[in-house]
């Protein structure tokens, strides 16, 4: 069976995904199923070689005290021994998922199915860990099979109604739980899982019944717990949902769901002003147990600025998650620049994309390109110019780009006041000032609509093209097309009902050079808050920034702190984006009369 990779064209990353996937690979019930079959192999049923059963129990015993390197390693012994031994390479797979080497797990659970065809659990686990790292396809044909061996089984049913949500196959994932609902009323977990296919359509509210119903049957079920926190929070109870998600995390699974929430927690702090706490937490997008993790290969330890004094140090600074992120965190440079004073420097390693616009803004820095590559399933970054330096010029430490926040951003008053800080070229800012003036005297408007990512719970935080429609149609102004990716049918509709919007002759995905350039030239720039209106604000454009309810870059506030000059319309919920653009068309009607009053 062979997958294929996640996208890695990560944006401004959001409130990790709604958790509805029943079982788990090493809880109690499946490691007594796997002792039973080694107790079968024990007695002669099934055929394992007396040192490789004896392997086998010790890696069992690892397990069950979490101990997932010992128990692979175990394993590993009893492959050796016989590399046909399929108990072994589940319980492999097993521990390799456990430690959140995923690629290693998915591996092993192919190896185990293979040699275990009849052993439907071993199906089941690989469908879970397929779902979790997106491979829906695979995991809705692995738990098709698994159903048809072990039909009306509910935690299977209900995993296969998560894939089918995920796929934003909303209809079917609805039926699937409906049909099993009616014959198990009182299963929580199946409730649960309703109400993620809700709330990732964006009705919270009605979510939120099904999430109170889960906990009525179980109120000791986390994710349940956890889901209703993530529908609380934008439905302004902010202190309820903090309330839950610490119940949630005492009762979370250890590895991701224990990450999941701590995750969680710390985005809620930040949307709710509670800074220094949110930024510290804030690490735990950094855990391996969490699917997206960044690994970092250097060779430097990384800085931890309670054991290090970087006063005279060299710092290699690494840009995190997507674009829009290295933007937002990126205004920490400047900070972590003067703490290391004159003798020391400061090494900067973003998207290639964004090397010489960082350079051009940080000019004591050394700016570079990091490259990404997915490594034993893990999201892995190098930075070949910090590699190519001489011995005595290498970096003494490393951070995280976002890690420069819970330093040097403790509070708002941490935060500059000034507009913008990355610097685009200015000749380019002149030429597409002279491009947008030779359009007509119109008010030029930048726009963007949606994310290049739009699976899942995700697509909840944009509105469709259709509801653009009032600011598309404001007179006095030139909508200036900036959003990157696939706009062809978008584009084509509004040609269609004679909107004009013109396309600059530039790649808007890679050449960001020009679209930094090109987005200060325009008198506003409008969208949600994906890449391209980060770079706007970041450079100091006017921007307008569209916000759902539990956008937490507003930490607490009405605006957006890291961009000051930018100008926020808030959602008020995920059905809220009719009246936040009717709000940007309002905003416009009143730029265009003071234009030309």
């Amino acid at each position: 069976m062979a997958v294929s990779p996640a996208s890695t064209e990560l944006v401004h990353a959001v409130r990790p995904a709604a958790e509805g996937s029943a079982g788990d690979a090493a809880s109690p019930e499946a490691l007594r199923r796997i002792s039973h079959a080694l107790a079968d192999a024990g007695r002669g049923r099934v055929t394992i070689q007396r040192k490789g059963l004896e392997k086998l129990k010790a890696a069992l015993a690892a397990v069950r005290t979490h101990d997932y390197q010992k128990g692979a390693a175990r394993c590993l012994e009893a492959l050796q021994l016989d590399e046909r031994n399929g108990l072994a390479w589940h319980v492999l797979a097993i521990c390799r998922e456990k430690s959140g080497d995923f690629a290693q797990a998915l591996t092993a659970y192919e190896a185990a199915l293979k040699l275990l065809p009849d052993e439907t659990e071993v199906a089941h686990d690989l469908a879970r860990l397929a779902q979790r790292l997106g491979y829906l396809e695979i995991a809705e044909k692995l738990l098709t099979k698994y159903l048809a061996a072990n039909p009306g089984h509910v935690e299977a049913t209900n995993n296969l109604a998560c894939v089918l949500r995920d796929a934003q196959r909303y209809g079917d994932a609805v039926q699937v739980l409906r049909d099993m609902i009616a014959i198990e009323p009182g299963d929580a977990i199946l409730w649960n899982t309703l109400g993620t296919v809700l709330s990732d359509q964006g009705d919270m509210r009605t979510a939120l019944t099904f999430y109170e119903e889960a906990l009525r049957l179980d109120p000791g079920l986390a994710k349940a717990r956890y889901n209703r926190a993530n529908a609380r929070q934008p439905l302004g109870d902010q202190e309820g949902a903090l309330e839950d998600l610490i119940a949630a995390h005492a009762g979370a699974e250890p590895g991701y769901e224990q990450a999941m929430m701590t995750m969680a927690r710390a985005l809620l702090l930040m949307g709710m002003g509670r800074i220094a706490e949110g930024f510290d937490a804030y690490e735990a997008r950094l855990d391996p147990a969490m699917p997206e993790a960044l690994r970092v290969v250097v060779e430097a330890p990384r800085w931890r600025p309670a054991e290090m004094d970087i006063r005279g140090r060299r710092l290699l600074v690494v840009g995190e998650q997507g674009i829009a992120d290295e933007m937002v965190f990126g205004a920490c440079l400047a900070d972590a620049i003067q703490a290391v004073g004159p003798e020391g420097r400061v090494y900067v390693a973003v998207d290639p994309r964004m090397v010489d616009m960082f350079q051009r803004t940080f000019p004591a820095a050394v700016v570079g390109a990091h490259r990404s590559a997915r490594l034993e399933g893990r999201l892995t970054r190098i930075c070949p110019f910090v590699d190519d330096l001489p011995d005595a010029e290498r970096p003494d430490a490393w951070t995280p780009m976002g890690s420069l926040l819970a330093v040097y951003r403790r509070s708002l008053a941490d935060f500059p006041s000034g507009r913008g800080y990355l610097k685009p070229d200015p000749a380019r800012v002149e030429h597409w000032r002279r491009e947008l003036a030779a359009l007509g005297p119109e008010l030029k408007v930048g726009l963007h609509w949606k994310s290049l990512v739009l699976d899942g719970s995700r697509a909840r935080y944009f509105s469709g093209f259709d509801g653009w429609k009032p600011v598309l149609t404001t007179p006095g102004c030139r909508m200036i097309n900036l959003q990157c990716g696939d706009t062809a049918q978008d584009l084509a509709q509004a040609e269609a009902e004679g909107l004009t919007i013109w396309t600059p002759p530039i790649n808007l995905k890679d050449d960001l050079e020009d679209l930094a350039a090109l987005s200060q030239a325009c008198d506003v720039v409008v969208g949600p808050g994906i890449a391209g209106i980060n770079l706007a604000a970041a450079t100091g454009a006017e921007a307008w920034i569209i916000h759902a309810p539990d956008d937490w870059h507003l930490l607490g506030g009405d605006r957006y702190a890291f961009y000051p000059q930018a100008r926020t319309f808030p959602t008020g919920g995920f059905d809220g984006w009719p009246g936040a653009i009717q709000a940007v068309r309002e905003a416009l009607d009143q730029r265009v009369a003071q234009r030309t009053a």
